[in-house]
């Protein structure tokens, strides 16, 4: 059962709801485990596990359990950029071949390249492809999990476009954090994950977060992660595709590994509600920056979206005006998660999962990767009424 202080009635009605939605999700989608934090002025008050982190093993999701966290990584990415941009080391209006010469080799029919800058990568506005790693053929285990050389990305630049003209429109891109991780690196002359290690990590005392591959002292508790395959006729097959896989190059937009609990310190930091850092990590003038739209990414109908700076923005309504709800989701290989907070309230949930769906080799498994989508962004959209 998940624990919680005395919350008022709205708040219990909205935390029963949102544990029965999770409960009946992570069944309904056969997710093999699966864990939500809600965090509360920067402590954790609710905690519900459910399930395997390790099928074979027997080994149940607890608080130690490390989850992937893709995209969300993006996160940690950005706030360096920010950091770095108050430091007076860039701004965000500079050219990214400044950093990133190698860049001039993609081709444009919007003009140069040179005219894309920091703010539009951050805010998935520069054009630049989605995928970074489009060529992988996923029936042959010998080809790497993702590029892991920034001289494969390079090789590929000249067969690559630019889809609009910079600025225009919002396109989610994850080379983009590729691309911002070079200039975090030329312009402090440290590694990105030393970096991130030294400025971000540390501060904030996320001691059992890491990039990429599992040190061996935390490797008891690597989740597994598993996907879910069907065959033509409807019969599930679920795969266990091993505790760790290479993010290689692609570690800025989706290489975080972390318990929930060290999410939770994340979510502190960002609400304003951390204690004991030994040192600031960024203003809060410049979160809320981060926290402004720059370009729609779904507008008009019941549910808008916006894209701030790496920051995904979802305004609702509520008796006492707008809300906009703050937060990210993350999915690579089985893992899936997402977190989300209230910069008003400073609630915040954060939910992690270790399975996914297959997807497109047949008509029963792309109706199966549908439904389970559908319940994934449905659950999302209910974690907000925990938030309000």
């Amino acid at each position: 059962m998940a624990q919680m202080n005395d919350d008022p009635q709205p708040i219990l009605t909205a935390s029963n709801n949102f544990q029965d939605a999770f409960d009946k999700y992570v069944h309904d989608d056969s997710i093999e485990g699966a864990a939500y934090q809600v965090v509360e002025d920067g402590r954790a008050t609710q905690w519900h596990p459910v399930g395997l982190a390790d099928r074979d093993l027997r080994q149940a999701v607890d608080r130690n359990t490390i989850f992937h966290w893709g995209s969300i990584t993006k996160t940690l990415t950005a706030v360096a950029v920010m950091q770095l941009r108050d430091r007076r080391k860039l701004s965000l209006d500079d050219s990214i071949t400044k950093y990133v010469p190698e860049l001039e080799r993609i081709h444009s029919d919007y003009g140069p390249v040179s005219q894309v800058t920091l703010r539009q990568l951050l805010s998935h506005s520069a054009g630049f492809q989605g995928p970074t790693w489009p060529y992988r053929d996923e029936t042959k285990p010998w080809q790497p999990f993702e590029p892991t050389e920034w001289a494969q990305l390079v090789a590929m630049m000249p067969y690559q476009e630019l889809a609009f003209k910079p600025g225009t429109r919002f396109s989610y891109s994850n080379p983009a954090f590729i691309y911002l991780a070079r200039v975090i690196e030329a312009v402090s002359g440290l590694s990105y994950e030393a970096y991130v290690r030294q400025n971000i990590l540390g501060p904030l005392g996320m001691t059992q977060s890491y990039f990429n591959l599992t040190p061996i002292s935390l490797a008891k508790d690597r989740s597994n992660n598993y996907t879910i395959s069907m065959d033509p006729s409807g019969r599930q097959i679920t795969q266990a595709n091993g505790r760790d896989f290479d993010t290689g190059i692609t570690t800025p937009n989706g290489g975080l590994n972390a318990p929930l609990g060290d999410l939770v310190r994340w979510v502190a930091f960002l609400t304003g509600t951390s204690s004991g850092t030994s040192r600031p990590i960024l203003s809060r003038e410049s979160l809320e920056e981060m926290w402004r739209p720059v370009v729609a990414v779904i507008e008009g109908g019941e549910h808008s979206e916006y894209m701030g700076l790496s920051f995904f923005l979802d305004p609702r309504p509520s008796a006492s005006g707008t809300i906009t709800f703050v937060g990210h989701t993350g999915s690579q290989a089985g893992f899936r998660a997402f977190l989300e907070f209230n910069p008003e309230s400073k609630r915040a949930v954060i939910a992690a999962f270790n399975t996914a769906r297959a997807d497109g080799h047949n008509a029963a498994e792309i109706e199966a990767a549908q439904k389970s989508q559908e319940g994934y962004r449905a659950l999302r959209e209910q974690s907000f009424d925990l938030l309000r």
